[in-house]
């Protein structure tokens, strides 16, 4: 198990597009190290998701996965995926305003616009194709995770500055009608 340095805020790292794997890349025991440390890596701070610039490797590939998250309970399970060369697609203008929060902005919270409804092509871990629908909060984390690889964070999509707030005060006086909220979306949209 590898841990490995979350870059943060402000380093170039996070701010630099991602380099699209070659399958010969891919399927090198180099590249596939690395997702295993960012699973490890995801999984030890309690993320839902990473990329692969985060922990300062500048490639497309991404890690997510939603189980007994303590940092975002109200999220519905996703699976462990990897997520190579994705590229995304909304499928409709439907938005929803999701409160989002971030490994690499530790202790604070925005909230930001996200498509509803989304198409996901990428490779798995072992090269094969994916083409997918996400929705709902799933369609949230997937776009998440694609703009990091983009270059692009959650503040980037802050609409309202208002919205920004520590963890501390997101629990103490934003949680609740949140949740309230994002439960009664769940339920409507089924993810």
């Amino acid at each position: 198990m590898t841990i490995r340095k979350i870059a943060t805020v402000g380093h170039p790292v996070l701010r630099q597009p991602t380099r699209v794997l070659s399958p010969e890349e891919l399927a090198s025991a180099e590249i596939q190290r690395l997702i295993d440390d960012m699973i490890d890596t995801m999984r030890d701070a309690n993320g839902a998701g990473i990329a692969a610039n985060q922990v300062h490797e500048s490639l497309r590939i991404a890690v997510i996965e939603v189980g007994h998250n303590p940092r975002y309970p109200y999220k519905p399970p996703i699976p462990l995926t990897v997520v190579v060369n994705p590229e995304i697609e909304p499928l409709d203008d439907e938005i929803v305003e999701i409160n989002e929060g971030c490994l690499s902005v530790p202790n604070l919270r925005g909230t930001v616009p996200r498509f509803v409804n989304v198409r996901v092509r990428y490779l798995d871990r072992d090269g094969n194709p994916h083409d997918e629908i996400k929705r709902g909060l799933t369609a949230g984390t997937f776009q998440h995770e694609c703009d990091h690889l983009d270059g692009k964070l959650f503040l980037d999509r802050v609409t309202d500055p208002a919205t920004l707030t520590t963890w501390e005060q997101f629990e103490r006086f934003h949680r609740d009608e949140f949740v309230d909220r994002i439960t009664k979306f769940v339920e409507r949209v089924g993810s």
